[in-house]
């Protein structure tokens, strides 16, 4: 006869303290019906829509754990698992496409040159590693690093430890903040919205930079041509 609503109709108390609607309700449906394998099955769709953050479900899973849906170990698990997944996924499109076919694809799109996919390669193979274990930890990035790795067949094993290792790190911090917070778990994600506008903002001023760049070679190329002729 006692207790809250949720608890008398089977619901977790996570239901109580989560918005029951958007973004966050489908997640706590999620982890309330599948548990752990559900917090994982939110990240591993993150991954692949970059538009789902990463910063509201793992707090979320964190959250969950606290109320004891599953443990925090099994928290930070599948929801790295999930990042492992959606990461293989993405790889295996990178290498599917294949470092000719995107040669092609870059000959056909305006201000983009077959060049600039040799380059891209160059600086991959200098840095993959640093990239795919950094790009883990970098708001939207976290899922785009996987496919320039599947294109240029970074060793899928090498791939898959800096992979596991850099989504274990981010992971796991934003689940603790979340079990440490509590019902107080979506005062996180203001603090990475600010990061992520920033990486936003960044992002968009270096494809500016490349614009008036490109551009002006072009100009230059043409007027050299003129002076020849």
């Amino acid at each position: 006869m006692g207790g809250s609503p949720a608890a008398r109709d089977g619901r977790s108390p996570a239901i109580e303290s989560a918005p029951p609607d958007g973004l966050a309700g489908w997640a706590v449906d999620l982890m309330e019906r599948l548990g752990g394998p559900g917090a994982g099955l939110a990240v591993f769709l993150e991954n692949l829509f970059p538009p789902l953050p990463s910063e509201v479900i793992l707090p979320l899973a964190g959250f969950a754990a606290r109320l004891g849906d599953f443990s925090l170990v099994s928290a930070i698990v599948w929801t790295t698992i999930g990042s492992l997944l959606g990461a293989w996924l993405l790889y295996g499109l990178g290498a599917g496409l294949g470092h000719e076919r995107l040669r092609r694809i870059a000959g056909r799109i305006p201000l983009l040159d077959p060049d600039d996919v040799d380059r891209s390669a160059a600086w991959f193979g200098r840095h993959g590693g640093k990239a795919v274990f950094f790009g883990r930890m970098i708001p939207m990035f976290r899922s785009f690093i996987s496919i320039p790795a599947g294109v240029e067949r970074m060793n899928f094993l090498y791939f898959s430890v800096l992979t596991a290792a850099g989504s274990l790190i981010w992971n796991t911090a934003f689940v603790l903040a979340g079990y440490a917070l509590g019902a107080n778990w979506h005062r996180v994600e203001p603090y990475t919205a600010v990061f992520q506008y920033g990486v936003i903002a960044a992002a968009v001023l270096a494809c500016g930079w490349f614009v008036v760049r490109r551009l002006r070679r072009r100009r230059d190329q043409r007027d050299a041509r003129t002076i020849v002729r």
